[in-house]
Parts: C-alpha cells; structure tokens; sequence
C-alpha cells in the first residue's frame, strides 16, 4: 500500500514533515527523486511509462502527494492520476482555480494533498466520495482546505484508520518534538516504514479486495521505494528554506539552505531477482 503520514504548521520552525512509501508494480518503471530537466524547479520521483509523479516539491515551495484509492475493480482513467501532481508543482495557480479546472471524472481514483509553502496553504482532493471511497460510484470532486496538525493519507480517504496509517502517523507524531530541535527523530519513522506486519484479519479495511491480498504488506509483484542516492534541493527564499528529502522523510525548517536528498530502493527478500 502507499502510504504518506504529515504534519503541517505544527512549529514555526517547521512548516512541514512527511514520511511516505511508495508501493509499485515491477513492470512500471520509475525514476528515483531527482531534479526534472524538463521542469525546472522541480525535484520528484517521476513514472517514466506517464511521466508524472506520486510526491515532489519545487523551489517555489510547492508541496504535492498523491495516492490511489483502492478499489475492488482498478483500471487506468483517461488520463494519468501522476500528472495532477506534476502540474501542481510546476504551475502557479491557487487552489481554488486548480480544483475547479480539474476533471474528476477523468482520473482512477486519488488522493491529492497540494501545499504552498509560502502561504502555509493545504488542501486535501478526492474524487471519490469520502462516506464509501471503495465503490464504483460517479466520480465527485470532495475538497478539504487543511488546518494545522498531523493527518495520514494510504489507499482510502485522508484520515482513514488503517493499521499501518496509525502505526505511522504515530511515529510521526512522536518525532515532532525532536524533530524541531533538530536531534536524531528520524529512526523512529524509518522503523514505521519499514514495518511489514501484516494486518490483523478484524482490522482489515472492507475494500472489496480479496482478504489474502489485503493483509499481504507488500503485495507480490510489486517495488516498495524507500531510500536513495543523495542530491541537493535549493529552496528559494520565499520557500521558507531547509528541507530534507529521502523520498520517505521530508522535513521543511525555517532555514535558507539547500535540501539534503537521499533515496534508496528495496525490494521485498523473495521478490529480489526480479
């Protein structure tokens, strides 16, 4: 499952931070993060068989993460959920006018969290209704304007209880307080995301998928994107300054330096020679 924990304007020194997996198929290529050449400005992952992203930022502090929504009969929409990320990061618009130029109908289904820096502005996108995000219904765009603290986003709606999306936004939550004076918070998180237990059976999601495959923490067949190779991101000056970035930790602080980048991926132990 993906799955993105994050707190937003919970410290003045620190106006975001963020910890996520990334779960894909093998036989969809990616690109770790990275500085796009073709969209300047912008540090992300990127699909390289679309060309959008899950998770990225741009110099101009802008924040975009996006995740699917499950759903018992998946299938690609007439157009790529990966590019509402990407035109988030490299456009100017504000949310109002990003929204109502958006077609819900045209996507599979997602979770979009869009975020500026500059303004301290997040809001949450779906376009699946929030009351039964996992049927087949006509597509509906659901918009929340975010207010400060700590919110946990997987395969469902924001804020839905999953097991792994508590045990996270848990972690997350702990490492706040270390995390603003900068010692070492970060372990925590990473144990969180490398957690693989499986679900118990009476805390499953009712999704419509099979029971077998949804406790699976990594379902067969798939990549799990973790940490990476390191890099640089420069934040300009109305961006509010330092992040760090490895592709699961993101930390924004109140500081005019660069971004330390590290990425990595894994794969599950018996899916390695693939």
């Amino acid at each position: 499952m993906c799955l993105i924990a994050f707190a937003i304007g919970t410290h003045p020194d620190l106006p975001l931070l963020l910890a996520g997996n990334r779960d894909e198929f093998f036989d969809r290529p990616t690109d770790a993060l990275h500085r796009w050449p073709d969209r300047p400005g912008v540090w992300a992952g990127r699909d390289r068989r679309d060309g959008g992203t899950w998770l990225g930022l741009a110099e101009n502090g802008r924040v975009a993460m996006l995740t699917n929504v499950r759903s018992p009969h998946p299938g690609p929409g007439a157009r790529s959920r990966g590019e509402l990320a990407t035109r988030w990061l490299h456009g100017e618009t504000a949310p109002d006018r990003f929204a109502a130029d958006l077609n819900p109908e045209a996507y599979g289904g997602f979770n979009l969290v869009v975020g500026d820096l500059r303004t301290q502005t997040w809001t949450w996108l779906c376009n699946r209704d929030p009351a039964a995000p996992h049927h087949d219904t006509a597509a509906q765009l659901h918009r929340q304007d975010l207010a400060p603290g700590v919110y946990g986003l997987s395969n469902a709606v924001l804020d839905t209880p999953w097991p792994k999306a508590k045990r996270l936004t848990a972690a997350l939550r702990s490492a706040l307080p270390a995390a603003t004076r900068s010692v070492d918070w970060s372990q925590p998180l990473q144990a969180a995301l490398a957690d693989d237990q499986p679900a118990l059976l009476d805390e499953l999601p009712v999704t419509g998928v099979d029971v077998e495959a949804e406790q699976i923490p990594f379902p067969s067949g798939k990549k799990h994107d973790r940490l990476a190779e390191s890099g640089e991101i420069p934040l300009d000056r109305q961006g509010h300054g330092d992040a760090v970035h490895r592709h699961d930790v993101i930390t924004v602080k109140g500081v005019d330096v660069a971004a330390i980048v590290v990425e990595a991926e894994w794969h599950r132990r018996d899916e390695q020679d693939r």
